[in-house]
């Protein structure tokens, strides 16, 4: 009897591993943790995983570390004695989506008290112990917790994660052209500062009452989730789903792969207007940034404007960040 593809496919890819490649995350046993940590079990790119939180992270080291790819997974907890140096000891890659979660009625920015200082404590544990690691922030709201994450790390290496306004984008538009189409998303994580570029799909033609409708979901789809789980939980599956595609793609980038994504970086495309970090095209390599791009130049003018109202938000929640760091807030 032939074997399903997925698992012909799983034994095959789990034998090939071009580089040793430590990834550590950090919140590891949350509701985006655990998904995340499974996904990169399965990542043959990935030869170790250091698991971190609070609690119960050996218990999902353990559980996860039977599965049969070629990577050993070890979890530590704040109780173990250096639990969170042993994680990020030898760390290429740091993901984070430490944190609370959102919950009906919450926006990203309620969140910011209890996050910004569990971004703060983790960033600069990776400073000190693996200062030359590429550090993906998760935890919301990410417009303002990457700017807390810069003390002590190198700039080109430090990402906001938006991957899942790409998924949600790409899956929104591919369910009404019936196929899979990449959706550039630029601006930044959360409400208005997230902003669609359908003008960039081929072929894609849509009212204005159906731009209007989709740019609004894309905005606003983790309410969406928010409400469906009915004040039991936020995006989780997806936004590990998202984590892991951008982790995949920053390891493939340090395999010496020339890799394009989407992230929520510092750059100067908006340094006019006082802004530091915008999500737009970049280039990855084995150092992180290579080449910030800019916006395509044949945007149209829906979208134009909606870069123009996300600018004022994205200059407060920086200013938000960079007020926490100093003290201030």
């Amino acid at each position: 009897m032939a074997s399903e593809p997925g698992l012909v496919a799983a034994r095959s890819f789990s034998t090939a591993i071009p580089l040793r490649s430590k990834v550590a995350v950090l919140g590891a046993a949350g509701g985006i943790g655990q998904p995340l940590s499974l996904l990169l079990k399965t990542n043959p790119r990935v030869t170790e995983l250091g698991l971190y939180d609070i609690v119960n992270t050996p218990g999902v080291a353990a559980d996860i570390g039977h599965i049969n790819t070629l990577s050993n997974v070890a979890g530590y907890t704040a109780k173990d004695k250096d639990g969170l140096k042993k994680a990020l000891q030898g760390a290429e890659l740091v993901v984070i989506p430490a944190g609370v979660p959102r919950k009906p009625g919450m926006t990203r920015d309620d969140l910011f008290n209890t996050n910004a200082g569990i971004v703060r404590d983790l960033a600069q544990a990776c400073a000190e112990v693996c200062p030359k690691a590429k550090l993906l922030i998760i935890s919301n709201p990410v417009n303002s917790t990457v700017p807390i994450a810069t003390e002590g790390l190198q700039e080109g290496r430090i990402f906001g994660v938006t991957s899942l306004d790409l998924v949600r984008a790409s899956r929104f538009i591919g369910a009404k052209l019936d196929k899979v189409v990449d959706v550039p998303v630029v601006g930044g994580h959360a409400g208005i500062t997230i902003i669609p570029l359908f003008s960039q799909v081929e072929g894609l033609k849509l009212t204005e009452e159906e731009r209007a409708a989709l740019t609004h979901r894309v905005q606003f789809g983790g309410d969406e989730v928010v409400k469906a789980k009915d004040g039991l939980g936020s995006a989780t599956l997806s936004m590990a789903f998202a984590g892991a595609r951008f982790a995949d793609s920053l390891l493939r980038a340090d395999a010496g792969e020339e890799v394009l994504e989407w992230a929520f970086v510092k750059n100067d495309l908006f340094k006019k207007e006082g802004i530091e970090y915008f999500s737009t095209y970049v280039k990855l390599d084995k150092n992180g940034v290579k080449e910030v791009l800019p916006l395509p130049e044949n945007i149209s003018e829906y979208e134009k404007e909606l870069v123009k109202a996300a600018i004022p938000e994205l200059l407060k929640t920086q200013t938000k960040g960079e007020q926490f760091v100093n003290g201030k807030q």
